[in-house]
């Protein structure tokens, strides 16, 4: 199946790479190296797969469907091969050939069926494009579960037993997936991408769920199987209306590759007349489903087969409470006020500024004064800094239905920011709100956080450029994270209350967001970042370096804390894949990865015994010495000695 959808994103995806290469070539193996470091089955890897497969006590029945159109003959029996070669032998390959001019095509279908009656086919008597035909072989289907295969693609020969094994550890499974990579021209893994778990918003804006996937074929059948008319996005029409209900247990992410995109001239080449359709059928797609969710926003086509998400919040417009800590430094702090005042197109706010005991003549005169706005509320708050305990103090003050934390050395870029950030807050299920944050010279501050990236948390994608636009994408479109900072973070207030607000007691000042933002997980709540709300964060002006020894002694009690406090999300941060770096760039491939083919990838306990064995980590006072010049959660002016 060489879908237009896909070959879309090969682009977005070639581009990345690309990027990155020139980046990182330097610095660290390719993905050639960690191919055959890594992820290459050998014979020991391979008895042990057998073992696990004798061990399976319920084997269940897998279809592959295939639609087939004139496809090369030497990548169709490459294609078929892989099917064969599956260490796991309970499946069925159903094949549709949608009217093929090239009679070899069916020749050798029909050749594979004699030879295997695993194999079934059936040749279309009119061309009816790739929805007709996926559906016509999925008639054929007699299994359970349902696994999608292109014509000339490669499923790799353990993919079949990690979805059985899968399976069987999660009977409630209706949809699975795994991670993926292309095949180039010289026939080279290339361009792995290594996703995430259930990210709904990230498969809004693209199908990032992609190849390999399996589906209960009893809910491809309750939607209605592949939609005629969205060809060119099928795919992403079909995963969203399949996953539309479903809760997060039920969709399982297995990362490991196991699957091979072939990269050709054909597939690349289709782009650009194929692209106005493609994009045309996702964005009636998505916005298909957000109708069905309930969810008022507005899709557009954005970038190679990814769309831009606008959130319009609900006509009532909530009351917002901005809450912003500040001491001294007029300059920021005015700058942050008059931007908010200034350029929020969102009217249905109010500003709270809390004084942390400010003594400069300049910033006193500025409160005075800006406390004649109506929409502007001064409160003296002169305790010895916490910033946890500020805010709380501020909240109970509030009389917002929304809580905005926001840092004094911010300043609005996008007028819509609050309004994005309010209809994105305003959705049942999702807990804290992050913005985009730049820094002054341009380049990303902010794009969501890695937990367990530097020892703790870290951001995401931090310094690159407005140009790009990250793995996979993932720089420029709506998605959750385990976290967001509190530069600037939006809330419900009776969810900031129910979680307990900001850690004052452990987390002064550092980590305090992170913990709060996991805390609303545990809750069962979803922390969403948008790009499409803007602004500078001129973290540079407000931070300096202080090794005072009770600055270090608290920062070292408080990644203490979080070490212990939320040891397992640290180790493996949903949203983001243990085949990644945690140290270094983000999104740059790990060696070694965090997940061993030797082990089933959800015994998490024995995959944390073996890395740890053969890795080592990096020291916690490294870690402390790092932080005491660059506190990523926390960058309010404070003066030293306070901060």
């Amino acid at each position: 199946m060489k879908k237009i959808f896909r070959t879309l994103r090969n682009n977005i995806r070639l581009m990345n790479h690309q990027r990155l290469k020139k980046r990182k070539s330097k610095r660290q193996p390719g993905y050639l190296a960690w191919v055959k470091n890594h992820d290459c089955i050998t014979e020991q890897i391979k008895d042990n797969l057998k073992i696990r497969l004798s061990l399976l006590n319920d084997a269940p029945k897998i279809s592959l469907i295939m639609p087939v159109y004139n496809t090369k003959l030497i990548w169709l029996q490459e294609a078929i091969d892989s099917v064969k070669k599956q260490i796991y032998q309970n499946w069925e390959l159903c094949i549709a050939d949608d009217n093929s001019t090239d009679t070899a095509v069916r020749d050798l279908i029909k050749k594979e069926a004699e030879q295997d009656p695993r194999i079934k086919y059936t040749f279309r008597t009119q061309n009816g494009h790739i929805c007709a035909a996926s559906n016509s072989a999925l008639g054929l289907v007699t299994a359970d579960y349902v696994a999608l295969i292109d014509h000339d693609d490669i499923v790799h020969e353990h993919a079949l037993l990690l979805m059985a094994e899968a399976i069987s550890h999660h009977p409630n499974a209706k949809i699975l997936y795994s991670d993926e990579d292309k095949i180039d021209a010289h026939g080279n893994r290339c361009h792995p991408h290594f996703k995430c778990d259930w990210n709904p918003e990230l498969l809004w804006t693209q199908n990032y769920i992609c190849h390999l996937t399996v589906y209960s074929t009893k809910l491809i059948r309750e939607v209605g199987a592949f939609r005629q008319g969205y060809e060119g996005s099928q795919d992403h029409d079909l995963v969203l209306r399949c996953t539309r209900g479903l809760n997060r247990s039920e969709i399982i992410h297995i990362p490991h590759i196991l699957y091979s995109w072939r990269q050709h001239a054909e597939s690349t080449a289709s782009a650009g007349t194929a692209k106005p359709y493609a994009a045309e059928a996702g964005v009636r797609a998505v916005q298909d489903h957000l109708k069905n969710l309930g969810v008022n926003a507005k899709v557009k086509a954005n970038f190679w087969g990814c769309y831009n998400i606008k959130m319009i919040p609900p006509e009532s417009q909530p009351f917002v409470s901005i809450i912003i800590p500040t001491k001294n430094r007029f300059d920021l702090i005015e700058t942050c006020i008059s931007s908010v005042l200034n350029k929020t197109t969102y009217k249905n706010y109010e500003i709270i500024v809390i004084d942390n005991g400010s003594d400069d003549e300049a910033t006193l005169n500025y409160l005075q004064k800006i406390k004649l706005d109506t929409r502007v509320n001064v409160i003296t708050d002169n305790r010895d800094f916490n910033y946890s305990a500020l805010n709380n103090h501020a909240v109970t003050l509030a009389r917002g239905d929304f809580i905005l934390l926001l840092n004094n050395d911010t300043e609005v870029i996008s007028g819509t920011w609050l309004t994005e950030m309010v209809g994105t807050a305003s959705l049942p299920d999702v807990g804290a709100v992050g913005a985009r944050l730049w820094y002054s010279n341009q380049t990303l501050q902010h794009g969501g956080v890695i937990i367990g990236f530097g020892g703790v948390a870290n951001h995401a994608h931090r310094g690159i450029s407005r140009e790009d636009l990250g793995y996979m994408g993932r720089a420029q479109l709506i998605q959750e994270f385990s976290a967001v900072t509190a530069a600037c973070l939006l809330v419900r207030k009776d969810l900031y209350l129910r979680a307990g607000g900001l850690n004052e007691k452990d987390l002064a000042v550092a980590f305090n967001d992170i913990d709060f933002c996991l805390r609303l997980r545990e809750l069962g709540y979803r922390n969403i970042w948008n790009p499409n709300a803007e602004l500078f964060h001129h973290e540079s002006v407000s931070r300096g370096k202080d090794e005072h020894p009770a600055k270090r002694a608290r920062l070292e009690r408080e990644i203490a804390y979080m070490k212990t406090r939320w040891k397992t999300t640290i180790e493996n941060d949903p949203m983001y894949n243990p085949n990644l770096n945690l140290h270094g760039e983000t999104f740059t491939v790990a060696h070694p990865p965090r997940v061993d083919l030797n082990i089933p990838w959800y015994n998490r306990e024995e995959q944390a015994k073996a890395i740890a064995a053969r890795t080592v980590s990096q020291t916690h006072n490294s870690l402390v010495k790092k932080l005491l010049g660059r506190n990523p959660a926390r960058n309010i002016d404070i003066s030293t000695g306070k901060k």
